[in-house]
């Protein structure tokens, strides 16, 4: 059937049962230019998950999130995101699927001649949602992010941080059911890395949100797996080590790669006490 099919014959893709996984990779690879980049990837990301993707530089973090996104297709292998095999996908399918994730990219990828405000808006602009109540959901997400006031200014005026948080602001405007936060804290210093930290915490607990997060600090990543969003103070807390789950988020998971391979995949207690030699090297 071809891709232009009038707006009412394409189906809305159906949400998640909450026990399809959200996520599903099945054996996938994929290689550039012969190099083999990712080889036979498999595991899955349950609604309200979160995964964190962790390795070497080089090893295929960021492809694997765009192999979830469908901006790459994987050479061999199935990919189902929302219970759907997206390698199947018509062309309006693909859009309506990622219409339902959220992406922030390492570099934030704002586009300098927008303002804050409408690259934040930038997708609700191309779903023709009408201007004030597009402008009333940007102040929503810039709040959500501790970044009203900016509103009005344009990406050359923000530091790294403050492009960060629009770029958060971006993911969350359509209130997605799934965010891929590649390298969120990437190139910025200690104390603005936990400010977002602290906000990708902030949509983890309170909006429960399935996500993916690739991440170079280890920091970071146990930060996550410590630590909860209270609303009531505004901030983070460390979780109680003397409750059920002995100090640990038990919706948190890891994933480790190395060479393109999957070397680890359980919980945070399996992650620190492994045996295995690579992995304590890398957590060292």
């Amino acid at each position: 059937m071809p891709d232009d099919l009038p707006n009412s014959d394409v189906a809305t893709m159906e949400p998640t049962d909450g026990k399809t996984p959200v996520v599903q990779f099945d054996n996938v690879s994929i290689s550039f230019d012969v190099k083999p980049v990712l080889q036979g990837i498999s595991f899955a990301v349950e609604r309200g998950q979160t995964l964190i993707l962790l390795g070497p530089a080089g090893c295929g973090k960021s492809v694997l999130l765009k192999l979830a996104n469908g901006l790459l297709k994987p050479d061999s292998g199935t990919i189902c995101v929302f219970g759907e095999d997206i390698n199947k996908l018509r062309r309006r399918e693909m859009y309506a699927m990622r219409a339902r994730i959220g992406m922030v990219f390492q570099e934030s990828a704002l586009f300098d001649s927008l303002n804050v405000e409408d690259n934040v808006a930038y997708r609700l602009h191309e779903e023709q949602v009408p201007e004030e109540e597009a402008h009333k959901r940007v102040v929503e997400a810039l709040k959500f992010v501790e970044l009203e006031t900016a509103i009005d200014k344009f990406p050359s005026e923000l530091s790294g941080g403050m492009r960060r948080r629009v770029s958060i602001a971006r993911a969350i405007i359509s209130n997605p059911d799934l965010i891929l936060y590649d390298s969120p804290t990437g190139g910025l210093d200690p104390i603005t890395s936990t400010t977002i930290i602290e906000l990708v915490m902030k949509q983890r607990d309170v909006s429960h949100t399935t996500s993916l997060v690739v991440t170079h600090r280890l920091q970071d990543a146990f930060m996550l797996a410590t630590h909860r969003f209270d609303v009531s103070t505004g901030g983070m807390q460390p979780i109680a080590k003397d409750g059920p789950n002995h100090g640990i988020d038990p919706g948190m998971k890891f994933l480790v790669l190395n060479e393109g391979k999957i070397v680890f995949h359980g919980t945070t207690e399996e992650l620190v006490h492994s045996d295995d030699p690579w992995i304590k090297r890398y957590l060292e």
